[in-house]
This record gives structure tokens, C-alpha cells and sequence, in this order.
């Protein structure tokens, strides 16, 4: 994670990616950005899961593939985190890694390395849902960035 928004800019400069979270009234607001679509939504499932939970230590114990349907990138974002909070709340179990890669019909392949969530340490609220609320994904000058703003 960037410590502020000068480190962000130069990291961005140097293609790297990464996220940030930052609070917002009663929720959480994700910010990511990457070098493609595709790192700049894996980065906005590490930013969620680092809102509430440290994994550095934990490892895998399954990986689950998710084939997210064709859509607008709005669209596959929200997709892609609400495959993340269900697998929370329904099997409690939490990504530790995330690959993803563009099918050709225009969805994305999505590779879960799932910890269980009783094998991490939980540091703040669950997450219960993705707001359409300020949703933001698109390229710019450094890649691609995402803004989008978490119920929990």
C-alpha cells in the first residue's frame, strides 16, 4: 500500500500497481490502479481485503476459478467483489492471492487462492456489499484506475 498521494503518483509512474483504502462515512472507499484492467481489479481485491483483514502470513488452503460474464468494466468490477464478499459470508473464506485474465467473449478468468477466514487475523468490519454509489474504473494516463465504495 502507498503511503500518500505523492508515492501513489510515482509508483504509477514507475508501472507499478496498487491500492489504498481510506475511510468514508459508515463505510470504506477502495482506490486501485494498474497497469491493465485486469491488475487494476486484482488490485481492488487486495485493497478489500486488506480493509478488514491481514493475510500476509496466511496460506492458501483451496483456489477456487470464477468466469465473470461478459459486461462493462463497472459491471465486472462489482462482479469480482461480490464474488469475494460471498465467499465471505457463505464459506468464510477470504482471498490471499487473486489472478485474473481477459476472456475472449470480453469477461475475466479469475483465479481465488482462499485462506480460510479462522486461519487470518480480522482487523476491522466484514464487508456486506459493493455501492454503485461513485463507482469509478476506467484507463488513464498510467494505466487503469478504479474508485469504488464498500458497505460494512
Amino acid at each position: 500500500m502507498v503511503g500518500d498521494i505523492g508515492d501513489e503518483l510515482q509508483a504509477r509512474r514507475e508501472g507499478e500497481n496498487g491500492h489504498c483504502v481510506m475511510p468514508h462515512t459508515a463505510d470504506i472507499r477502495l482506490h486501485a490502479w494498474g497497469t491493465t484492467r485486469e491488475h487494476c481489479l486484482t488490485e481492488a481485491v487486495r485493497a478489500l481485503v486488506e480493509a478488514f483483514a491481514e493475510v500476509s502470513h496466511a496460506r492458501p488452503s483451496t483456489v477456487e476459478r470464477v468466469r465473470l460474464a461478459p459486461g462493462g468494466d463497472e459491471e465486472l468490477l462489482v462482479a469480482l467483489l461480490d464474488e469475494v464478499v460471498f465467499r465471505l459470508e457463505v464459506a468464510g473464506r477470504i482471498p490471499v492471492d487473486v489472478e485474473a485474465e481477459p476472456t475472449d467473449d470480453g469477461g475475466l478468468e479469475v483465479r481465488l487462492s482462499l485462506a480460510d477466514l479462522t486461519d487470518v487475523a480480522v482487523i476491522g468490519a466484514a464487508p456486506k456489499g459493493v455501492s454503485w454509489q461513485e463507482l469509478h474504473i476506467g484507463p488513464d494516463p498510467y494505466g487503469w484506475s478504479c474508485t469504488v465504495i464498500v458497505d460494512v
